[in-house]
């Protein structure tokens, strides 16, 4: 009796489609935000890709760094030539999602995701915090952080004598859809 009870339970939970949480774009938004004395500029792309997996708690998010956009082309071609685009063309980031998070609710929840971030060649863990809200079956992500030029082995251009600041704010926003076909 027990084997019968047993190998139907299996067969229940088997047939019982799994509902998979994962959230794809190609169109966020990442901006950065760089200073010098007495100036501040920001660099703007709508190409951030990215998925968020809920069921494995996972975030992956890249960029194509020639995307952005800083509204001037001579500070964009100098940017490009800082960044090595040419042969470090992506700013990556992968890793999990750290906190608790209700794909139920209708609430924006503070998350922290903790991962590796890759620019330039060079890899570095950091910690992320931002925002999740579940809207009509998406998710929308905010998320900011500081970036240390330093860590990524990446020389601040000089503008006449002043140099770019060290520390440049980072802040990424997407809509992700969920992924469909995920039932499995």
């Amino acid at each position: 009796m027990k084997r019968f009870i047993l190998t139907a339970f299996l067969f229940t939970c088997l047939a019982m489609p799994a509902i998979a949480q994962k959230f794809y774009t190609e169109t966020g938004k990442a901006v950065f935000t760089s200073k010098v004395p007495l100036h501040t500029f920001s660099g703007t792309s709508e190409n951030l890709t990215g998925m968020i997996d809920l069921d494995k708690n996972t975030v992956d998010f890249y960029i194509d760094l020639a995307t952005l956009d800083t509204g001037n082309g001579k500070r964009d071609k100098d940017m490009r030539l800082t960044l090595e685009t040419e042969e470090y063309p992506f700013g990556e980031f992968f890793g999990t999602l750290n906190s608790d998070f209700d794909p139920g609710s209708k609430t924006e929840q503070e998350v922290t995701t903790k991962g590796k971030f890759r620019i330039h060649g060079k890899e570095k863990e950091i910690e992320v915090k931002g925002t999740l809200t579940p809207v009509d079956g998406a998710l929308i992500l905010k998320a900011s952080w500081i970036l240390k030029l330093e860590d990524y082995d990446i020389v601040p251009p000089q503008l006449l004598f002043m140099k770019v600041d060290q520390e440049q704010e980072i802040e990424i926003e997407a809509r992700l859809e969920k992924v469909e076909g995920n039932d499995e």
